[in-house]
């Protein structure tokens, strides 16, 4: 059975994710270094990792499937996801990362890393407010992927 597991901290789609999974009778498990309030169903699980550093990634890379569908914004765990031939990794902004472009974004991620970390006065890398088209791309996007692997 399809399920979706989010990397849940910092996630801004919980919400849509419930919907989503609900409507189309799909489990979710939500992994955290913190316990957080989710809603009482049947489908919706979260799990509390250790405070460690990558654990919750960890947790997720490991339980990862053919039949999962992976909620992240981090780039190194979408590809470790990506190796176990999951169904689809999509970041919260809508963009699926696939085989094809995660070389790229993980290129992309050591170059600012390495501008961040040379020019320290710069301030680089700040993401541009979450909005509602994000939301809405991710919808969209996660829709779009449920509906390519029915």
């Amino acid at each position: 059975m399809k399920k979706i597991l989010v990397d849940a901290d910092a996630c801004p789609v919980k919400q849509e994710i419930f919907r989503i999974a609900v409507r189309l009778n799909i489990n979710v498990v939500l992994v955290s270094n913190s316990y957080f309030k989710i809603p009482d169903h049947q489908l919706i699980k979260l799990i509390v990792v250790n405070n460690s550093f990558d654990a919750a990634d960890d947790w997720i890379a490991e339980n990862s499937d053919k039949l999962s569908i992976v909620i992240t914004e981090d780039i190194l765990l979408a590809h470790r996801c990506l190796k176990k031939q999951v169904l689809a990794v999509v970041s919260s902004n809508g963009k699926e990362f696939t085989e094809e472009n995660i070389g790229s974004a993980i290129s992309d991620r050591a170059i600012k890393a390495d501008l961040r970390g040379g020019i320290e006065s710069l301030q680089l890398g700040n993401k541009k407010p979450y909005n509602k088209r994000d939301r809405v791309e991710f919808k969209n996007s996660l829709d779009r992927v449920i509906a390519k692997f029915k």
